[in-house]
């Protein structure tokens, strides 16, 4: 977990707006393979993995703002 701890807020919030909205146009990868997964059609191994590229960002940053919340309440 100290691996959070020493990724910078700015950092994550840029890698997770321009990983997760790449390309603007004309959808978002993001979006497009959240839309296929809803849908069942997520089975080719290039869709997963593009899921996984531009979700990650969004994942640590939601991870770092637990684990933030986590050791605010802790103190």
């Amino acid at each position: 977990m100290r691996f959070l701890d020493t990724l910078s807020w700015p950092m994550l919030i840029m890698a997770a707006i321009a990983l997760g909205l790449a390309p603007f146009t004309p959808e978002p990868h993001l979006w497009e393979k959240l839309k296929m997964l809803a849908a069942g059609d997520l089975n080719r191994p290039i869709d997963i993995f593009d899921l996984c590229l531009h979700g990650f960002p969004m994942l640590l940053l939601a991870a770092k703002g637990v684990r933030a919340l986590q050791n605010r309440d802790q103190r």
